[in-house]
């Protein structure tokens, strides 16, 4: 299997199974002299890890990172960064009895026709598990990035039910099980997901990711463009169907002077009345805050019985038991922080090789 690489200066190889004994990445082309210590890096994996909540996965899983090579006396050499995550709370009994049957809704009948050959238990390399060491390489390049640009994601909608964005208060998105800004919505959340848990079915989500202090002119016309990476990047993050940037697929229902974001100087600066391009233009960053979203599939794995094929290509029905999200978007938003992460440092670094420092 190839194909286990993303970034193209700022690149992150990640490797392992979700039942296997350990997963990580290596990380090449973070530049030399940041400073980086495991506690840079576990403290967003702290913010990923399963079992924090009735509403995930119960498995219980610590994520305890370690560096292997790349860092000497707290800071980067400027060689491979190798990350080290030991899987601890793998139940691979669990698949035993559905191991010759083909999960609707997950990648097994696929990757069965691609390789012939496929790890079963927890779906192997397809699992959700392998986006821990996004969440690690994300850490690296928040670093490579600096304090000054702020990465914040928010699940916005579980279900149908969405949140009321005048009541959005940042401050308390890291004070709720759900990452919601909207605190009304969070009781609400709490008994429909009880429901949807206790009932064995699962439900989808849609998750924003702000940026805020990106400089303009990350980015390039054509074929380099900030939101093609960026879409490109949140695609890869499993159960995601669809992405938008600023208005997103609003866009369609506004004229062309709604949609402007008109240009005006203030304060002898350029602003921007409005951010329907959600901070891209022409694919290059424009200053403004970038918004992207992004929507998660409902958990594939759910107790309720449903109709399948096993490997003897025979009609066949399933149940998947163990622990699993009643909504695996939930657990998204670190992992959609961390890929917006590393798509703003490969481009941050791709611009200074090309032209050298951002201009004001």
């Amino acid at each position: 299997m190839s194909f286990n690489t993303f970034g193209h200066l700022y690149r992150t190889t990640t490797w392992g199974e979700s039942h296997g004994p350990a997963i990580g990445c290596v990380v090449d082309g973070c530049p030399p002299n940041i400073n980086l210590e495991e506690i840079d890096i576990q403290k967003w994996l702290d913010k990923r890890k399963p079992g924090q909540s009735r509403f995930t996965t119960q498995r219980k899983e610590q994520d305890k990172v370690k560096i292997l090579s790349g860092v000497f006396e707290g800071k980067t050499t400027g060689t491979p960064i190798s990350l080290l995550i030991e899987n601890m709370d793998a139940r691979s009994k669990d698949y035993d009895k559905i191991k010759d049957k083909f999960r609707p809704g997950h990648a097994d009948f696929t990757y069965q026709k691609k390789y012939g050959h496929r790890d079963y238990r927890g779906g192997g390399r397809q699992s959700a598990r392998e986006t821990a060491c996004r969440v690690a390489s994300g850490a690296v390049a928040r670093k490579i990035l600096g304090s000054e640009l702020s990465i914040k994601g928010a699940v916005i909608q579980i279900g149908d039910l969405e949140i009321n964005r005048n009541n959005w208060n940042e401050n308390e998105i890291d004070n709720n099980p759900f990452w919601c800004p909207d605190i009304e919505k969070v009781k609400i959340w709490e008994k429909y997901l009880d429901e949807i848990r206790m009932s064995g079915s699962s439900v989808g989500a849609i998750i924003e990711i702000t940026a805020r202090g990106i400089p303009a002119g990350l980015g390039a016309p054509i074929y380099k463009k900030l939101d093609a990476d960026i879409a490109s990047a949140m695609m890869s993050i499993n159960a995601v169907k669809a992405i938008e940037i600023g208005s997103g697929v609003n866009a369609s229902t506004l004229k062309g002077e709604e949609n402007a974001d008109e240009i005006v100087i203030k304060n002898n600066k350029i602003k921007f009345n409005s951010n329907n391009s959600g901070g891209i233009l022409g694919g290059i960053s424009s200053g403004q805050d970038l918004i992207v979203r992004f929507t998660v599939k409902p958990t594939s794995s759910i107790l309720i019985e449903t109709k399948t094929v096993n490997t003897k290509n025979e009609n066949d029905t399933i149940k998947t038991t163990g622990r699993h999200d009643p909504c695996v978007g939930i657990r998204a938003v670190p992992v959609g922080e961390a890929m917006l992460a590393c798509t703003l440092a490969d481009h941050f670094l791709l611009h200074r090789a090309q032209v050298g420092e951002l201009n004001e």
